[in-house]
């Protein structure tokens, strides 16, 4: 080894010893005679220290040294004076005197400095991501990662789960966004996919009997990237065999609750987990993904204001159109200016407008507000009550279809939750959202499409649903949500092949289609299948929220771009002519310079 201790590793019980340190120099101080070299490992930070009195020749190595050089020092622990202790260092209570230093690597001036967290731009840091990651955030955030995958690991093994790697390459099939294909050599014209998710083969490996299945599993998709996606993202995927959807729920809140304790620094404030169904979710919160560190919920205020004289909410309150608002603490006094941005936010969110009206703070808290003129004193009396409303307070109010009023409420709810400061960023709260809809009508192609996927078994007292009325059928689905992030979605799975085929036949798939796209699974099913289901959590998600960053790109070693993109090493990229021509591609541009 060229190193005899970490550099984090040197406490006060090593004063006296002669060590060997190698690291990257975080820092070189001159003073004078004496020389102040911050020696950094992945471990931490050790101040060595040479007096050109001492040791001529180290004393001129360590002059020379530049930032991120990787070098290696010998030298003495020494206890430093108790004026020069650092308290807010692990190893500030001593520093290494030094007698010989080795040069094992120069190193170019960085394009940004690695030793502190200044702002960078994110192109510049995907760029040079090898020194990004040397950067102490970025390094807790991969470590903890790390930490966490592990504890999963962990966790599971001592339930009884068996590890089981799955296959990149499979076959093509709809799972709710675009596969990406890869092309055979040795098949021309056929292609592989890359998995949006195991789904199909661990099911499969319920079928073999393992009952208990888990993997740390790589998926991939091909959809346009935001703060929480990723092209390609890392699940830990599950299935259990003979359980209910209760036994799934119960053994992911006592792994998430463990998770959060044992492993982060994050408080735990729902405990245990709250349930909400998709419906009392959505009139709450706007959402299926609700944020449940702080209250301001949405309010229905339809019967109140859809008999008043504003033509907007009576006419949406006649044909079946909800209106909903909001209260904002303490936000009387927006201005104009204020005001005028918020109803853009709306806009921006799918909605027509925003109404408001402001209770002006002190006295009886009379109402201003352009719509007010509209209502009887009664009418407003019963909406501030519904609301809660206080002097001082403000009413943002939507009026809409019940997709377009969630949406517009949710983003505002959201928008208020962080300039109020009313989620604490050390607090971690989960819900689960249950009772979902097993279909989604699809106007444009006239048939049902499956709202969690094709596998999802029906609640078994809506099975008699299916022949009348399909919409009214609630799916055994279950997706777990973390301050306002879905985390982890997941279902009962139907086990048999005859509802199966109905499904199918229910979304638009004819039998033979079906069997050549699920021949495998249909097939499987006869040979007798356990009742079954599971849940797949994104580690990135999860790792994002323990390490209280705004994007999973932060908790990704090398992370793709906002574009997709791997700026570092410039992929995607062109294929050499002869690497198409073996996998039988030919590009449009060519075909078309061809014709």
């Amino acid at each position: 080894m060229l190193k005899t201790h970490s550099c984090g590793a040197l406490r006060r019980e090593h004063v006296g010893q002669e060590v060997t340190l190698a690291g990257w120099v975080n820092r070189v101080r001159a003073q004078g005679g004496l020389v102040f070299v911050d020696l950094r490992d992945r471990s931490g930070i050790a101040q060595a220290t040479v007096d050109v009195a001492s040791a001529p020749d180290a004393h001129a190595a360590a002059t020379a040294l530049g930032r991120e050089y990787v070098v290696q020092i010998r030298g003495i622990v020494r206890a430093r004076p108790p004026e020069m202790v650092n308290p807010n260092l692990p190893t500030g209570e001593v520093e290494v005197e030094i007698t010989a230093v080795t040069v094992l690597n120069a190193a170019r001036t960085p394009p940004f400095d690695v030793s502190t967290e200044s702002k960078v731009d994110e192109a510049l840091r995907l760029k040079y991501r090898y020194l990004d990651l040397r950067r102490a955030r970025m390094q807790r955030n991969i470590i903890l990662r790390a930490q966490a995958t592990k504890f999963i690991r962990d966790y599971l093994y001592a339930r009884g789960f068996v590890e089981i790697e799955t296959p990149i390459l499979f076959k093509t099939t709809p799972e709710g966004a675009r596969d990406y294909l890869v092309p055979s050599r040795v098949h021309p014209g056929k292609f592989y996919a890359l998995p949006q998710s195991p789904q199909q083969l661990k099911q499969l490996l319920m079928v073999a009997g393992y009952e208990r299945y888990f993997q740390i599993a790589r998926c991939f998709r091909d959809e346009d990237q935001r703060g929480d996606r990723q092209p390609e993202f890392t699940q830990l995927d599950m299935e259990m065999s003979f359980v209910e959807r209760e036994d799934v729920m119960g053994l992911i809140e006592g792994l998430m609750t463990a998770l959060v304790e044992q492993v982060s620094d994050r408080e735990l404030v729902t405990k245990p987990f709250p349930r909400l169904t998709l419906k009392e979710a959505m009139a709450r919160y706007g959402t299926d993904k609700p944020d449940v560190r702080y209250g301001l919920e949405i309010r229905d205020i339809t019967d109140i204001v859809g008999t008043g004289g504003f033509k907007v909410f009576a006419d949406n309150a006649a044909e079946g159109k909800p209106t909903r608002a909001l209260c904002i603490p303490g936000s009387g006094d927006y201005s104009r200016k204020q005001l005028t941005e918020l109803e853009d936010m709306a806009k921006a969110a799918g909605g027509r407008g925003l109404a408001w009206m402001a209770l002006e703070s002190g006295g009886d808290g009379q109402i201003k507000s352009p719509i007010a003129k509209f209502f009887t004193v009664e009418q407003l009396v019963a909406l501030t009550e519904r609301l809660d409303a206080k002097p001082g307070d403000l009413i943002l109010i939507s009026s809409d279809t019940p997709a377009a009023v969630c949406a517009v409420l949710d983003a505002l709810r959201r928008e208020f939750g962080a300039r109020l400061g009313l989620a604490d960023p050390k607090q971690i709260a989960f819900c689960w959202v249950i009772d979902f809809p097993l279909f989604d009508w699809n106007a444009d192609e006239e048939r049902w499409d499956p709202s969690h996927h094709l596998f999802t078994s029906p609640m078994a007292e809506d099975i008699a649903l299916l022949d009348t009325e399909p919409g009214k059928v609630r799916g055994q689905q279950y997706d777990l949500a973390c301050n306002g992030y879905e985390v982890a979605g997941g279902s009962i799975r139907i086990h048999d092949r005859a509802l199966q085929e109905k499904i199918f036949g229910l979304i638009g798939l004819d039998v033979d289609d079906a069997r050549q796209r699920f021949g495998h699974m249909l097939e499987a099913f006869e040979y007798g299948t356990p009742p079954h289901g599971g849940i797949a959590p994104g580690i990135d998600r999860l790792v994002m929220l323990l390490a209280g960053e705004p994007n999973i790109r932060e908790v990704i070693a090398f992370p793709k771009s906002q574009q997709a993109a791997d700026l570092m090493a410039g992929a995607p990229s062109e294929a050499e002519p002869k690497q198409l021509e073996e996998l039988h591609i030919r590009l449009a541009e060519d075909v078309k310079d061809e014709a």
